[in-house]
């Protein structure tokens, strides 16, 4: 059998395959190979374990895939699957194989951050780096949010839609400040007002340029450096599959293959193959 592991900052998908069967899946919080304790860590993963030894069979191969994780250390893995092949891998490379398979193709990520890269239907051969929320993270849900507080703390928001926003949430300038500059998530807490933002759409045309301005840049800053004319692009995230009918009416040269919430579902196609 085979498991894969989708793991974000909060929370991991599991999933384990018997050939093109799904004989589970489920959620834990998340793991962080690069950076959390063999401590933190442990908890989790014999959690998961009790569970998929429920299941009967043997896992002969284990597919981790972890934000900013590139080389992280697989020994936790390997200690509690012996004998199985392991890969420990970034999420980027998980979103490649999720929307485009064995094809060559260019991958984004659109959910709180944004990340982006060329792929050759095997492995990431370019990645423009999307520098995170501070730098960049363009077209991400936590840049929308750092757009808006933005302009909402200078009143550059139109009165009506300034309005709506206070009715709802508790957006003072310390509020905001205390969040952003002393928070221990500020890419979250600036990415949870995207929702909220993205209902005015359509609705006001200060509010739609501001939506439009932040997808904007990412396609013409990330997605045209891959020569998106010969590659279709493909996009994992909440954030991004929201925004599909945008993207598309935004850049109707390029040719969007799939929008994936989650790229669970992709990379079980990928390795029922």
């Amino acid at each position: 059998m085979i498991l894969l592991v989708d793991s974000g900052a909060t929370k991991a998908e599991w999933c384990v395959l018997d050939g093109s069967d799904v004989r589970d899946r489920f959620v834990t919080p998340g793991l962080n190979l690069s950076t959390q304790t063999q401590e933190a860590t442990s908890g989790i993963l014999q959690e998961a374990v009790t569970r998929l030894k429920s299941q009967g069979g043997r896992i002969r191969e284990v597919h981790f895939f972890g934000a900013g994780l590139l080389d992280g250390d697989t020994s936790p893995l390997q200690a509690l699957f012996p004998g199985a092949d392991i890969e420990a891998a970034s999420d980027l490379l998980a979103a490649a194989r999720a929307v485009c398979g064995r094809e060559p193709g260019i991958a984004c990520i659109l959910g709180t951050g944004s990340n982006s890269c060329l792929y050759d239907g095997k492995q990431i051969v370019r990645n423009v780096h999307p520098c995170g929320f501070i730098l960049g993270d363009e077209g991400s849900a936590a840049c929308l949010g750092k757009r808006f507080l933005g302009a909402f703390l200078k009143g550059w928001v139109p009165e009506a839609v300034a309005k709506a926003f206070s009715a709802v949430h508790e957006a003072d300038y310390q509020t905001v400040v205390q969040h952003v500059y002393r928070g221990e998530a500020p890419s979250r807490y600036l990415g949870s007002f995207a929702p909220w933002i993205l209902q005015w759409y359509g609705g006001d045309p200060w509010m739609t340029k501001l939506i439009e301005d932040n997808l904007r840049d990412f396609v013409e800053g990330f997605l045209r450096q891959y020569d998106p004319a010969r590659y279709p692009v493909g996009v994992v995230g909440g954030f991004g599959a929201a925004c599909e009918p945008i993207l598309r009416a935004l850049a109707p040269d390029l040719t969007f293959s799939r929008f994936l919430a989650r790229p669970m579902d992709g990379l079980i196609a990928y390795y029922s193959k």
